[in-house]
């Protein structure tokens, strides 16, 4: 029971966190069940297997932010369907890959991609947006009657695509953590915009990424179990978060928390 309700309580906090900054949480559960499993589970979780249930929670997480999302028509369906064109297939790529990794060359593969993200997290707002004319030209007007121009041309969202698909199935994180920093940086999507897309295409990418895992046998469903309603309830929390507030102290803890595990998991 006590290993159930930690899991419920890792899956709201990671997808609370992963929806304020469209990065699904499973940068939290990957080394939560890695670590956690041997004490509060008795069992041990190998990699591919904690990736392939972490990849199967963040369905919940989208699809909830989502819903949010998509209440308040910040979803940009059309990108997002371009991008899953390439994310799609990719995040299967990558998801049949986690099991060739023994569990040291994953860790400090993953550590090391942890801290990066939070470097890319801590460098997010002083970056300026590229100003790059695309081809492709969208609009969006937020609640106060602002209008934001952003763009994009086919051939760079397709590249864009594959490779947060490929890091997504591989590491079961959703990346959305390199994903909104490019929209946001070379594409100069508004930031809830990004987030809100992100976890569109995160939520269509996971579906495949842990149908790949699933046939490989690399889900633990008691750990699914537990973590998923924590995680719907967090993926709300968070896309009501990123309504009200800009989330900054929050992203202070995800990036210290990032830079805390990823330390744990390179020096073990």
């Amino acid at each position: 029971m006590t290993g159930f309700l930690l899991l419920l309580v890792i899956g709201l906090v990671s997808a609370t966190f992963g929806s304020i900054v469209g990065l699904g949480g499973g940068i939290i559960i990957v080394p939560a069940l890695l670590y956690l499993a041997p004490i509060f589970l008795d069992k041990d979780i190998s990699t591919a297997t904690a990736v392939g249930t972490s990849l199967t929670v963040l369905i919940f997480t989208a699809l909830s932010s989502t819903l949010t999302f998509m209440k308040e028509k910040k979803v940009d369906f059309r990108s997002a369907w371009l991008y899953f064109v390439t994310s799609g297939p990719a995040a299967m790529i990558g998801a049949s890959l986690t099991g060739n990794f023994a569990p040291r060359p994953f860790e400090l593969m993953f550590g090391y991609f942890m801290l990066f993200m939070a470097f890319l997290l801590i460098l997010r707002n002083k970056m300026k947006p590229a100003a790059i004319d695309w081809r492709i030209a969208r609009t969006f007007t937020d609640a106060q009657g602002t209008i934001h121009r952003y763009g994009y041309n086919i051939p760079a969202a397709l590249a864009v695509g594959f490779c947060v698909g490929f890091i997504s199935g591989l590491f079961g994180i959703g990346g959305g953590s390199l994903f909104v920093p490019i929209m946001v940086l070379l594409f100069r999507y508004p930031p809830h915009v990004a987030t809100a897309t992100s976890m569109f295409v995160i939520f269509l990418s996971s579906i495949l990424g842990s149908v790949t895992h699933g046939l490989h046998g690399e889900i633990d469903l008691f750990s699914v179990l537990a973590l998923a309603p924590g995680a719907w309830i967090g993926g709300w929390l968070g896309a009501r978060i990123v309504r009200k507030m800009s989330g900054g102290a929050l992203l202070w803890v995800l990036r210290l928390t990032l830079i805390a595990v990823a330390v744990k998991m390179i020096w073990g």
